[in-house]
């Protein structure tokens, strides 16, 4: 078999699950139910958010807290500071690649 085969976790269950991790991208599943999210941090690459299901609020750097709905793929720069969190009813589910892979 030529490819490798990665499974994506089915939950409704706060995730954050590191799909793929190697010296090319970081491939990250995570799913938030209503008031969960992230510690804020600083973006150790570019981030590329797809958002699968829910909307996510996300704060970067100083700016104003935005609202993104499912169907949405954001690019974050590297070093951008992040405050990522569910603030809806709904479930979010996201998938986050890296690219490149964050040296550290």
């Amino acid at each position: 078999m030529i490819e490798k085969v990665f499974k994506l976790t089915k939950t409704e269950n706060k995730i954050i699950e590191k799909v793929i991790q190697d010296e090319n991208i970081h491939y990250v599943h995570m799913i938030l139910n209503k008031d969960e999210g992230l510690p804020e941090h600083f973006a150790n690459s570019t981030v590329y958010m797809t958002i699968v299901s829910g909307s996510v609020s996300i704060k970067l750097n100083d700016g104003e807290v935005n609202l993104y709905k499912n169907g949405t793929v954001l690019k974050i720069p590297f070093e951008t500071k992040m405050n990522v969190f569910n603030r809806q009813d709904e479930i979010l589910e996201l998938i986050v690649v890296k690219a490149p892979a964050p040296k550290k």
